[in-house]
């Protein structure tokens, strides 16, 4: 499945680079006109990041977020910032079918757990990005992405696959932002390894052949953000790409 993203910061459309403020190109699209016409173009679902309530998630974007699921149409999972259940409730009651968690799947996870089991395993993404270190291993950063945890990929994927994890959002940080291609390997390694996982490839992809060779490993899911909305192919294209590989 090709699922386009939109980062949210303040009402507007935003990349950051790799993850840093610091880095960020803001856009002119109107955030639910432009899932609108994800929606029109054939999209099923949106992944949305609030970066806002990633900071601070008294801030969190809840209007926008209810207004885009209201009014495209569209199935979405959002995250950013959620660490209570609190958060997790006001992300369900904006209309948002799956919540993206992150550093507290790391952080916390026991609660994390215990969500799973409320919510059920396709009420939840885990988002596990990664650094790939000197000896290859992928391994998990958190607070966006500006902290490295010493646990790899499989340390805190096998904490949740007992009480339902099905959905993995995994993103390569050193692709993130830079349209230099997807690290296919990682996606295939993971897959092999975990064929109950329905993964979700994140960063990089700059080419529909991208999505061929992704598609080919076996990956069940693209994100595509930047490659959208600077208009290195359009959705149309990536959706027939995706179908056919």
């Amino acid at each position: 499945m090709i699922i386009p993203a939109l980062d949210l910061i303040d009402g507007r459309v935003v990349r950051l680079y790799q993850g840093d403020f610091e880095q960020k190109t803001e856009y002119s699209f109107d955030p639910v006109e432009q899932a609108k016409s994800y929606r029109a173009a054939g999209a099923e679902w949106l992944h949305l990041v609030d970066l806002d309530g990633a900071k601070d998630p008294a801030k969190r974007q809840q209007q926008l977020l209810q207004k885009i699921t209201k009014e495209s149409g569209l199935r979405c999972q959002a995250g950013g910032g959620i660490r209570s259940q609190t958060d997790l409730e006001q992300l369900f009651a904006a209309g948002i079918e799956r919540a993206v968690i992150g550093s507290t799947a790391v952080s916390s996870p026991e609660l994390v757990r215990h969500w799973f089991t409320e919510y059920g395993g396709d009420a939840i993404v885990l988002a596990l990005d990664v650094n790939i270190n000197q000896q290859g291993q992928a391994m998990v950063a958190t607070h966006g992405w500006q902290q490295t945890s010493q646990l790899t990929l499989d340390n805190v994927l096998t904490r949740y696959l007992d009480v339902g994890c099905r959905h993995v959002l995994c993103t390569d940080i050193s692709k993130d932002g830079t349209l230099s291609g997807s690290n296919v390997e990682l996606y295939r390694r993971y897959k092999a390894l975990y064929p109950e996982v329905i993964w979700q490839a994140s960063g990089g992809v700059s080419t529909l052949q991208d999505l061929v060779d992704l598609k080919q490993a076996n990956c069940d899911s693209a994100i595509l953000g930047k490659s959208l909305l600077t208009a290195q192919f359009d959705l149309t294209e990536a959706l027939q790409c995706w179908q056919n590989a």
